[in-house]
């Protein structure tokens, strides 16, 4: 079959069945980098508390979170170097299967980066992405002001609802990567958690002020449910509509484009905060992010890697190692059997 030209060495024909681990679920996983998003909101009000009146008091309190921080991040990169592979030893997917034995001389980042920029439907999502996830990440970062804004000295519990918002999403992120896994419906699944996200930002925004924090913990963790839960379905949606292009060229232009967006919404925010009120910087997120349920909208749901991965292109090829006996190999096996015990 054609494509047996295209596996790595040690795998034959009957070697891609399978579609391997469920992606969108793995991709979900790996969101929970956002813990370290939550532990950051619970902890900074606990190790550096508010004591205007003692600088020196807060600066020591402030050097040993730093000096912390530095230490756990110096363990996390010594591990990453220590335990993690390169790559795993057999491809997941029939669509991996395809792309790893492609010699590593042909492949160019400049071109790749040429490719997906001529990529219409990716540009939409790349736009639609950095909007809602620059979105997610100004509302963190802003999240302690517009709670004080509102609530006076309640900076503790304006970590609690930025945990409370983290770890909602987090589980948002676990759910819709198996719903995704499950139906496989990328462009509609995105955009109704980008739709509930904006419906979760809109009732966060007109809730902020109503002088009930029970009520703001609710609408945070619906809020963070949605908008966290949404990144991972970008990121899968992103492989599918590029493939064969890297994931690791689309994922990092999407981390790209959110952390632009991030900025200048923060700045933009963070000033109609100031100057008004955070109803305000809040409703001017809702506006991006309703252009941005537009573009999602306008996203034309090519799905390449699952018609690879789904065997239309061919059906004969399974992802099992060549150290298997193939089906071909069994049924001669057994024919001989079977001939030696008639003689």
């Amino acid at each position: 079959m054609w494509l047996q030209m295209w596996l790595p060495q040690g795998w034959d024909q009957s070697a891609v069945e399978r579609e391997g681990p469920e992606t969108a679920f793995i991709t979900a996983l790996c969101s929970w980098g956002q813990l370290g998003t939550a532990i950051g909101f619970l902890l900074p009000p606990v190790l550096v508390p508010n004591t205007v009146d003692d600088i020196d008091q807060m600066g020591h309190n402030i050097s040993i979170m730093f000096y912390g921080t530095a230490a756990v991040s110096t363990l996390l990169f010594l591990l990453t170097g220590v335990v993690f592979d390169e790559k795993p030893k057999f491809p997941p997917s029939q669509a991996q299967a395809v792309l790893q034995d492609i010699p590593p001389e042909d492949y160019s980042y400049k071109q790749s980066i040429i490719n997906l920029f001529r990529n219409i439907p990716f540009v939409l999502l790349l736009i639609s992405y950095g909007m809602m996830t620059g979105a997610f990440y100004s509302v963190s970062t802003l999240l302690n002001q517009m709670i004080v804004t509102h609530y006076p000295g309640e900076e503790v519990n304006a970590g609690r609802i930025g945990l409370t918002l983290v770890v909602a999403g987090m589980l948002g992120s676990i759910i819709c990567g198996l719903w995704l896994d499950y139906t496989k419906t990328y462009k509609q699944t995105t955009l109704i958690v980008y739709i509930l996200s904006f419906v979760g930002m809109t009732i966060f925004t007109f809730t902020l002020d109503i002088g009930n924090l029970v009520i703001v913990f609710v609408t945070g963790g619906v809020l963070g449910f949605f908008m966290t839960g949404y990144l991972p379905l970008g990121f899968e949606f992103a492989a599918e509509i590029t493939y064969p292009e890297s994931e690791g060229t689309s994922s990092g232009l999407l981390n790209a484009s959110a952390q632009i967006f991030g900025i200048l919404f923060t700045l933009v925010q963070g000033k109609l905060i100031t100057d008004y009120d955070p109803r305000a910087g809040n409703l001017f997120l809702c506006a991006w992010m309703f252009v941005g349920i537009i573009l999602t909208a306008l996203i034309k749901s090519d799905l390449r890697r699952h018609t690879v991965n789904s065997g239309i292109l061919n059906t004969d090829i399974k992802a099992v190692p060549v150290d298997s006996p193939t089906e071909h190999e069994r049924n001669n096996t057994v024919l001989k059997k079977q001939s030696e015990s008639a003689v």
